[in-house]
């Protein structure tokens, strides 16, 4: 399937959210009538990515909680990460920007790369998956969206504007992950105040089930995974809103920690 655009046919949505997303502006409502379901949010997803300049990096994937999971036959939604959105975590706080009056926030995350994006089919478990992946890393994904109330409107809305992420901060590999991953836990911090704590159990089915379930939707979506993309398996802790001037950590306790801080993002995406 392709993915070419003709910008005539995109999306009033996604040229809004890409403006404003490029322009660092906020959005004070959502730009036209949401979507109804998950494959109509899906389109508005491609035909964003398509107008986005900038590859694909990775994925993020969210949960969709009882009892909208069962209204929308979904229990995860996903969005692209992009490359000069990938950030390595040092001893210095990562640097992130948030769009005024917009919304952004911070979640610990177990991120998997892929070795090998595997055949191009469905049917995916996470038995299966496992064999596909590389190495395992700490990571914090930056949730962002330049409308505030991305969350507030049900998981259409928010898949739509790219999954509501905003980049993703890699932090140190997980050793000997496979036989480990399903005990790992680890805490969040925004301004030394512990606001999540929790861990790989947190996420429904583990983060392999996660990357299963990717593997099927993006195969559905005429897409697919390819070798080295990281996946940021969902939500550890909780999705943790930050504001311009807070600080976090993540703790991964003997796997180390990640410290970032949010600034206003400012002037154009080129």
């Amino acid at each position: 399937m392709s993915h070419a655009h003709d910008n005539s046919s995109t999306s009033p949505i996604a040229q809004a959210f890409v403006a404003a997303r490029r322009q660092a502006r906020c959005l004070q409502q959502y730009p036209g009538s949401p979507p109804d379901s998950l494959t109509a949010a899906y389109e508005i997803q491609d035909d964003a990515i398509a107008l986005w300049p900038d590859r694909i990096a990775g994925w993020k994937l969210g949960r969709i909680a009882p009892p909208l999971d069962q209204q929308f036959g979904a229990g995860r939604i996903a969005g692209p990460i992009f490359a000069r959105n990938v950030w390595t975590a040092g001893e210095q706080p990562v640097a992130f920007g948030v769009i005024d009056g917009g919304f952004a926030a911070v979640e610990a995350e177990y991120v998997l790369e892929m070795g090998d994006a595997g055949p191009d089919r469905e049917g995916w478990t996470a038995d299966t998956v496992s064999v596909l992946v590389a190495r395992a890393f700490i990571g914090v994904e930056i949730a962002g969206s330049p409308f505030a109330g991305i969350n507030g409107h049900g998981p259409a809305v928010t898949a739509s504007d790219f999954g509501n992420n905003a980049g993703l901060i890699l932090g140190r590999e997980i050793a000997d992950w496979p036989s480990r991953l399903a005990g790992l836990t680890c805490g969040m911090t925004i301004d030394d105040v512990e606001v999540g704590r929790g861990g790989a159990t947190a996420i429904p089915g583990g983060p392999l089930d996660s990357l299963a379930f990717l593997m099927n939707l993006l195969h559905a979506r005429g897409r697919r995974l390819e070798a080295g993309q990281l996946i940021s398996t969902g939500a550890a802790t909780g999705v943790h809103q930050i504001h311009t001037g807070q600080s976090a950590v993540a703790d991964f306790g003997p796997d180390g920690r990640i410290a970032c801080r949010a600034v206003s993002a400012t002037g154009a995406i080129a």
